[in-house]
């Protein structure tokens, strides 16, 4: 497992040197955009407002605060659970060209698929940091498709070292969810035997 520290726009080479379990702290533009954002893009075919090209998109609904001047401060932003954007991510991926999906939990074989095709990464962002995420974002430079509401809009956020994201797939075709299953059931498989050899039960 390596760290690294990123600035976006990331290049197909920073992508290339990310693993499965490597972590990675991000500098520059994070763009939120969840089931909404995602589903107009590809099912309603509507151009992404914002350029995330080589950038990072974040599945998150944050809570903003607007203030006096207009402008908005985060006041929370935690991950979404990714795989509700499993239908649809390979396909934004390849109509945005976003670099690094950032979530909760893993993604599936579509996505896993789009990230080789798209030289792109999913992450995770630890569960239960939605504050600490707030306190890493310097500013909130702007927001589209508010129409959807403050959940589904997409927020424009400027980031200094934003993480810990732990690369769950990579743009090899290795899924860290998917691996540690396996592991696990590899692990389980003789315990389960030898537990069950122990006890009398009604199958």
């Amino acid at each position: 497992m390596s760290t690294y520290e990123l600035t976006m726009p990331v290049s197909d080479s920073d992508i290339r040197k990310l693993k499965i379990g490597d972590v990675i702290f991000l500098n520059g533009t994070i763009v939120t955009g969840r089931d909404d954002c995602h589903h107009r893009v590809v099912k309603q075919g509507k151009e992404f407002p914002v350029d995330i090209k080589g950038k990072a998109i974040f599945h998150a609904g944050p809570i903003m605060k607007k203030n006096d001047d207009g402008t908005y401060t985060v006041v929370s932003v935690g991950p979404t659970t990714s795989m509700r954007m499993e239908s649809c991510e390979a396909e934004f991926l390849k109509e945005t060209g976003v670099k690094i999906i950032i979530g909760k939990g893993g993604m599936g074989p579509k996505t896993t698929q789009g990230c080789v095709d798209n030289c792109a990464v999913h992450t995770i962002f630890p569960g239960g940091c939605a504050v600490i995420a707030a306190e890493e974002v310097e500013k909130v430079s702007g927001v589209e498709w508010l129409d959807l509401g403050m959940p589904e809009a997409a927020w424009i956020m400027e980031a200094k070292k934003f993480g810990p994201l732990i690369v769950s797939i990579d743009s090899y075709g290795n899924n860290l969810i998917d691996e540690n299953k396996k592991t696990f059931n590899e692990r389980k498989a003789p315990i389960v035997e030898e537990i069950s050899s122990k006890l009398d039960f009604l199958e």
